[in-house]
């Protein structure tokens, strides 16, 4: 699935807000919960954002070097993998800062407008149907698809050139 709201994508105010910190809130919280790994850290961080966040490992694992470097995290290699869990320093901050560390994920998640959401659902629905329309469709399908393609996109810059309050 492309990544709707990644750098570039949506402007400033559409895309969600991730402030600084909160890959480490996140972290933290979600190794309060457990050991994980820094794969499982981003794709737990994408899941109960609802998608809407997937931090980048250029993000995550430096979070990670940091808190072990603070001494709230230990590393171990397991299958070549390095998980991270709570020391018992990390537990005790994260019972301390419980409040700031509730699921960051959500905070990022509300600062985008449920319009955005749905659009962006929308979207994903016709990324699917177009992947289908590639791969199962005949060449007359390909062009007919394209043409609908063109159609939407004129429609959606035309939508965007009416008066604010015209379409409704």
């Amino acid at each position: 699935m492309p990544d709707l709201f990644g750098p570039g994508v949506l402007p400033p105010g559409v895309a969600p807000k991730v402030r600084k910190g909160d890959v480490r809130a996140a972290a933290l919280a979600l190794l309060a919960e457990g050991p994980r790994n820094g794969y499982q850290i981003i794709q737990e961080i994408a899941e109960r954002s609802h998608g809407l966040w997937r931090p980048s490992p250029g993000s995550v694992y430096p979070a990670l070097q940091q808190l072990e470097d603070e001494g709230l995290v230990r590393a171990k290699e397991e299958a070549g993998r390095r998980t991270y869990q709570l020391t018992d320093e990390g537990r005790a901050h994260v019972a301390a800062h419980e409040e700031a560390l509730a699921e960051p994920w959500a905070a990022v998640a509300e600062s985008v407008s449920e319009d955005v959401v749905d659009l962006r659902e929308l979207f994903v629905r016709l990324a699917m149907a177009l992947r289908q329309v590639a791969q199962a469709g005949t060449p007359d399908q390909h062009q007919r698809a394209g043409r609908i393609l063109a159609d939407a996109r004129r429609s959606l810059y035309r939508l965007l050139a009416e008066d604010p309050g015209e379409g409704e």
